[in-house]
């Protein structure tokens, strides 16, 4: 079974990326803020963009390829009100040559970074500049590197845990068990769960981890299912994702005894990729979050029809990210890219929906609910449009 898990792993490389996998090991955060560079806006802005292109994997060169051409899209939008030069440096999926590329746009003039795609790198990036002032926008979703001079943009997994628990919480499912794999994800999605029930007020009936294998999630089993009966929990929030161990606990636990008539099924993880996921019985009637698809769908199609495919599920980030350093330059602030100005409470209009970056590094997401309904998605409670104030 554990050969089973590794190619399915190995086959949904792709997806998996786009969707969860920006991490790597994380390095302690920085601890001091970027303070940023004062900027002219009468004259061409430097931005640095470091791209997963070199590290000799196919997969990185088409994603590095797709966050170019979505941010040749937001340069050209910006065209007219602000003109940002847009500076690239290819570091691969290594570290160290993060640094140097971090170090040498800086010593060639960037007012801010954008990229890169991995957690060490980022890491690396950030620790390679923090002395200068200078701040890291990176595409990671990995919160454990987020601090300091360094944001993460992609959709985390404090995002997803904030709206799948209150939800799950204004619907009456307040006693949630949690399912994890015992690797750092999985560990980063249980911290995640465990912070939104306290913030929504919901309860934490149970926690139970699994070794991340085929014989693990069989193993664990027996456990899950007597816990949710023996705690009375009524929602059972798994932090796996399709190209993992979903698809086997969407089928061993039912099977078992726990079916989604009985508790509440709910992830922090797309379930509608691959669409054949949303078909595994076990799923139907499951929760997760989900981005804003109005905004994403016209991304999507004025991409598509720009480049002729379409884009990696990240590659909005890029677009997001340059969108938000034009609409910084605009705002006319002395510092735009101070971590004042980078956090200012109203955020920023998105691809994906309205977000807006926190000062410890994090950022928070207006994200819908999505249920699984006859093998299909549903979206149940629609994403936010703003944060109470008038965005960017």
């Amino acid at each position: 079974m554990l050969s089973v898990l590794l190619n399915r792993r190995k086959a949904m490389l792709p997806i998996a990326l786009a969707a969860a996998s920006l991490w790597l090991a994380a390095c302690e955060p920085i601890p001091s803020a970027g303070r940023g560079p004062a900027v002219d806006p009468s004259k061409p802005v430097p931005v640095a963009l470091l791209l997963p292109s070199g590290s000799g994997g196919s997969g990185d060169e088409i994603l590095a390829r797709d966050l170019k051409q979505a941010a040749d899209m937001a340069v050209a939008d910006l065209a007219g009100s602000v003109t940002i030069d847009l500076r690239v440096y290819n570091v691969g999926s290594d570290p160290a040559m993060a640094a140097q590329m971090a170090t040498q746009a800086v010593a060639d003039g960037a007012a801010i970074i954008l990229g890169p795609v991995y957690g060490e790198s980022a890491n690396a990036a950030g620790a390679a500049v923090r002395g200068t002032g200078v701040n890291v926008l990176s595409f990671s979703n990995n919160t454990d590197i987020a601090g300091g001079n360094v944001f993460v943009l992609g959709q985390t997994y404090q995002n997803s845990a904030a709206r799948v628990v209150s939800y799950a919480a204004s619907q009456g499912k307040r006693n949630i068990l949690i399912v994890h794999e015992q690797i750092p994800q999985g560990d980063l999605g249980r911290r995640a769960i465990e912070a939104a029930a306290r913030q929504s007020g919901a309860r934490i009936a149970g926690i139970v981890p699994f070794e991340f294998s085929g014989p693990g999630v069989t193993a664990a089993v027996p456990t899950i299912v007597s816990t949710a009966k023996a705690t009375g929990a009524d929602a059972l929030v798994l932090t796996s994702d399709p190209a993992g161990a979903l698809p086997l606990l969407a089928q061993v636990l039912p099977q078992a005894g726990l079916t989604g008539s009985q508790i509440q099924y709910a992830g922090l993880t797309r379930w509608d990729l691959p669409p054949d996921t949303m078909r595994l019985p076990g799923l139907e009637g499951g929760l997760f979050a989900y981005p804003d698809q109005a905004t994403y769908g016209k991304f999507r199609s004025r991409y598509t029809a720009a480049y002729g495919s379409e884009p990696n599920l990240i590659a909005g980030l890029a677009y997001d990210g340059v969108a938000a350093i034009g609409a910084l330059v605009k705002s006319g602030r002395s510092d735009p890219f101070s971590v004042a100005s980078l956090t200012q409470g109203a955020g920023f209009a998105g691809v994906n929906g309205v977000f807006r970056l926190r000062a410890d590094g994090t950022n928070e997401r207006g994200l819908a609910i999505a249920q699984i309904r006859n093998g299909t998605l549903v979206i149940i409670d629609p994403a936010p449009r703003s944060f109470g104030g008038a965005g960017l």
